[in-house]
């Protein structure tokens, strides 16, 4: 890790692209301590105002020259930044899994997202295609074409340190975009980390300095982005509170906003499903980055003719898991990622147990030596009803509720019956069944699965989700789109000039 950041200890000053500048600020230092052990691994610079100024004039600077690169020249140096990517992914992902909390296997995870997305982002340089129409003049043509929008605030949330803002960047940068990235306060070394992997490439093109840029803070930071009329796109990943200030603040002054927010994620177990392939993906979607997923499977809706079956192979599924730190690769379950994390966990528990909810798989604290942190859960199992607000709202820990159901009409209203849309799945071999839950008269979730859990999204979809989740689209399919502005071009190559509609007009 030493060889892609500075001294840990230090603390640490954010700043542009290429590691040359870093803005002084005289505000309180950010202590980034690891929920693993509970050691203090990095202290860094939250940006002042002032800072942010700075960075925003060097991004504008920045976007005059970086939007006249061809497109498929700005492709290779986001591939040059995958294979940066590629040779760090141990060291990122242990660094993530360390500052974050996440397994080892799902750090490392996460960097090949970036690297995917990378690949992606390569191609997609390559397809910014517009359209040519049929005009009604004669001697007449007509386009459509993309341009960039300019600066790209990107807003990241903890629980995916480093791959939220590269599904953003590097489109963006293909798309002609630059970027300025408000990490999580949680988790600013991995956003760190990613500036350092980068800067060599950003160097070695002779890439305007701007084109990435860091600023690092909590609240006042993100508003920041999102009230200023120079970032063009405020692209959010987080709660939906948040979202909500994000986008009425961008609403606000008539920009644009790209908004990823929260989960109430439902399987549907059908009788017809294949159970030896339901459980592991219900477990995993469940308890993995300890239920600190937007696309967590918070609730499972099971037909009541196996209800009890399904309780059954859960229970003895749970007591398989082994919670540990996250970078020793034995255990399934880490830590959450701080102590108030650990109180919401407790707070949900208490209101389940006040709303009548009994534990199928017991809830708990995890202590003793190896787990000084405070941050260790057991991941819980709870019978509850849907209405209850408790399951109406995303809890970002590892409780799963048992929802019992007597018709498909019945599981769909109550996969559908919560303010959020993400990520929504169905275990069934009934082709019937599949089709009719992928239909208009089924989930109405972004993302809808057969077979397949809620968790582990692959980078060649559009990730995003409707209701509450806010509606935005990142990372694979036409998400690039969001990061352009869309431009109608009518060329007049003959001698008069006829007016759309027929319309006379003569002097």
């Amino acid at each position: 890790m030493q060889s892609i950041l500075p001294h840990p200890t230090q603390p640490v000053k954010p700043g542009t692209s290429t590691g040359q500048q870093y803005w002084q600020s005289t505000e309180k230092i950010l202590d980034s301590y690891s929920p693993a052990d509970g050691q203090l691994i990095a202290r860094v610079h939250p940006s002042t105002r002032a800072d942010y100024d700075r960075v925003i004039e060097t991004a504008q600077a920045a976007f005059r020259e970086w939007r006249l690169v061809p497109a498929p020249r700005r492709g290779e140096i986001v591939r040059q930044m995958g294979d940066q990517f590629r040779r760090y992914k141990r060291e990122l992902g242990t660094l993530v899994s360390y500052e974050m909390g996440k397994t080892l296997q799902e750090g490392l995870g996460e960097v090949q997202e970036i690297i995917d997305i990378c690949d992606f982002a390569v191609g997609q340089s390559r397809q910014l295609y517009g359209l040519a129409m049929q005009s009604e003049r004669p001697a007449h043509r007509m386009l459509e074409q993309w341009h960039p929008l300019g600066v790209v605030g990107i807003i990241s949330a903890f629980n995916f340190p480093v791959a939220v803002w590269s599904w953003n960047a590097m489109i963006a940068w293909v798309c002609g975009d630059v970027c300025v990235w408000k990490p999580s306060e949680k988790t600013p070394l991995t956003a760190l980390a990613c500036q350092q992997i980068i800067g060599e490439v950003l160097r070695n093109n002779d890439v305007p300095e701007g084109v990435s840029c860091l600023i690092t803070g909590g609240r006042d930071a993100g508003e920041w982005l999102a009230r200023d009329p120079r970032v063009a796109l405020v692209s959010a990943t987080g709660s939906t509170r948040m979202g909500k200030a994000v986008a009425e603040a961008v609403a606000g002054r008539l920009g644009r906003s790209l908004l990823e927010l929260g989960g109430n994620n439902a399987i549907i177990v059908s009788e017809y499903a294949d159970l030896d392939l339901a459980i592991p993906a219900i477990v995993f979607g469940a308890v993995g980055t300890a239920g600190q997923r937007c696309t967590t499977t918070r609730r499972i809706i099971v037909q009541e003719s196996i209800y009890e079956d399904v309780k059954n192979r859960l229970k003895n599924a749970y007591t398989q898991l082994r919670i540990g730190n996250p970078l020793d690769e034995s255990f399934h379950v880490g830590p959450l990622i701080d102590r108030q994390a650990v109180k919401d966990y407790q707070t949900a528990v208490q209101e389940i147990r006040t709303m009548g909810g009994r534990f199928v798989v017991e809830p708990g604290l995890v202590e003793g030596l190896g787990f000084e942190s405070g941050c260790y859960v057991r991941p819980c199992i709870a019978e509850a009803e849907n209405h209850w607000p408790i399951v109406q709202r995303e809890t970002f820990v590892p409780i799963l509720y048992m929802l019992p159901y007597s018709s498909l009409d019945d599981a769909i209203a109550q996969q559908n019956g919560v303010p959020q849309g993400l990520s929504s799945a169905i275990f069934t071999l009934n082709l019937r069944e599949a089709e009719y839950f992928l239909a208009v008269t089924g989930s109405d979730c972004g993302i809808a699965n057969v077979n397949i859990g809620t968790s582990g999204a692959e980078i060649g979809g559009a990730f995003g989700g409707e209701k509450e989740t806010g509606g935005g689209r990142e990372s694979g399919s036409d998400a690039w789109k969001a990061y352009m502005r869309r431009q109608t071009n009518t060329i007049n190559y003959g001698t008069t000039m006829p007016l759309a509609q027929g319309i006379s007009f003569e002097l």
